[in-house]
C-alpha cells in the first residue's frame, strides 16, 4: 500500500473520537455551551438550526446531514433562534449519567449528535495550530455521501444499542474524524506551509514515509530524493517550500515527537532512544532533544509524571 503521512500524523497526534451525546429540540430553542476542552464535532440528525461561534459575526446555517468540526476555544450557541433566551448546556445535560441525550420542548423538530476529539497533548498541538476555527461540511455535496452513511449507522448503533454499541459508535466516529478532515482537504484552496500541507503533497509522500518508517536511520538527501523522484535540488526546495522546513529539520522535528510519546508512554532509558532514534550516544540526543524542545529529556519525563 501506498504509503501515507497523514494516518502517520494521526495515530502520532492520538485522536480519539468519542459520541458524547445529542439532543433534540421542538418550537423555539437556544443552547449555550461553554468553551470546549477539545475539538468538538456536531452532526444533524434532523431538522437545521443555527451554529454562533462568540466572537464571530456571521452565525453558520446547519442542516440534516451536516457536519461540523469545531477547532475554535470559544463558547456557542446552538439555537433555532438566536434571539431566544439560551438555556445553559450544562443544565441540559445534568440528568441521569446513563442517559446519552436530552429533549427540549417536545423535541420533534430537530436532533443533534455531538463529540469530542482527544488528542495527544503534544502532538496534538500540530493538528489544531493548522485546523480553521470551523470545518463545515454540508450535506449534498460529494463530500458528504460517506459522512451521511457514517451518520447513519452512528444513530442505528446508538438507537439499537445492543452489546458493543459504544465501542462501534467511537470506531465510526473516529472514521467520521477522517472523512470531516478529508471533506476540508478536498475543498480547501490552498493550505498554509507545514506538516499538513507535506503530509498531503503526493510528491513527498514516499520521502515522508521512509522517514517515518526509519527514523533512526541517517537518511541523506539524494536517497529521499530519489523515491520522490526528483533531483536533490529541486527536492529540497520543493520540500521546503511545502513544509516550512529543511528535510533535515523535519526529520529531528519527527524524531523529537517520537521522543516526547516515548517519554511519556514507555520506560525505555535515554540510551535506548537514542539509538532508536538515529543518536551516536545519549549525550547527543540529550542535546538535541534540549535544543528543540526547550528542556532536557530527562526534565521532559519528570515533569510530565508529576502532572
Amino acid at each position: 500500500m501506498e504509503t501515507d503521512p497523514l494516518s502517520d500524523f494521526l495515530k502520532l497526534a492520538d485522536a480519539q473520537l468519542t459520541v458524547s451525546g445529542g439532543f433534540t429540540a421542538g418550537s423555539t430553542w437556544a443552547v449555550r455551551f461553554p468553551k470546549p476542552e477539545y475539538l468538538k464535532f456536531f452532526a444533524v440528525v434532523k431538522g437545521r438550526c443555527w451554529l454562533h461561534v462568540e466572537g464571530d459575526e456571521e452565525p453558520v446555517r446547519m442542516n440534516e446531514g451536516d457536519v461540523v468540526l469545531l477547532s475554535a476555544p470559544q463558547p456557542f450557541t446552538m439555537a433555532s433562534d438566536l434571539a431566544a433566551p439560551a438555556l445553559d448546556a450544562k443544565a441540559l445535560f445534568s440528568g441521569d449519567a446513563h442517559n446519552r441525550t436530552a429533549t427540549l420542548n417536545d423535541g420533534g423538530d430537530f436532533a443533534q449528535l455531538g463529540g469530542h476529539v482527544r488528542l495527544d497533548p503534544t502532538s496534538g498541538e500540530l493538528v489544531t495550530q493548522l485546523l480553521p476555527p470551523l470545518i463545515h461540511v454540508r450535506a449534498g455535496t460529494k463530500q458528504a455521501a460517506r459522512l451521511e452513511w457514517l451518520l447513519e449507522q452512528i444513530v442505528q448503533e446508538r438507537a439499537d444499542w445492543q452489546p458493543g454499541a459504544t465501542l462501534v459508535s467511537n470506531q465510526l466516529a473516529q472514521l467520521l474524524f477522517v472523512q470531516t478532515l478529508r471533506a476540508w482537504l478536498d475543498t480547501t484552496d490552498a493550505l498554509p506551509c507545514g506538516w499538513l500541507r507535506a503530509a498531503t503533497d503526493r510528491r513527498l509522500g514516499a520521502a515522508l514515509g521512509l522517514m517515518h518508517d526509519d527514523p533512526g536511520r541517517q537518511w541523506q538527501l539524494h536517497e529521499l530524493a530519489k523515491a520522490a523522484g526528483m533531483s536533490r535540488t529541486s527536492f529540497a526546495v520543493h520540500f521546503k517550500a511545502v513544509s516550512g522546513v529543511p528535510v533535515l529539520t523535519y526529520l529531528t522535528q519527527w524524531r523529537m515527537l517520537l521522543a516526547q510519546r516515548a517519554l511519556r508512554t514507555t520506560d525505555d532509558t535515554l540510551s535506548m532512544l537514542a539509538g532508536k532514534l538515529g543518536y551516536g550516544s545519549e549525550s547527543a540526543f540529550s542535546s538535541a532533544f534540549k535544543r528543540v524542545i526547550g528542556m532536557s529529556p530527562a526534565h521532559y519525563r519528570n515533569a510530565w509524571k508529576a502532572g
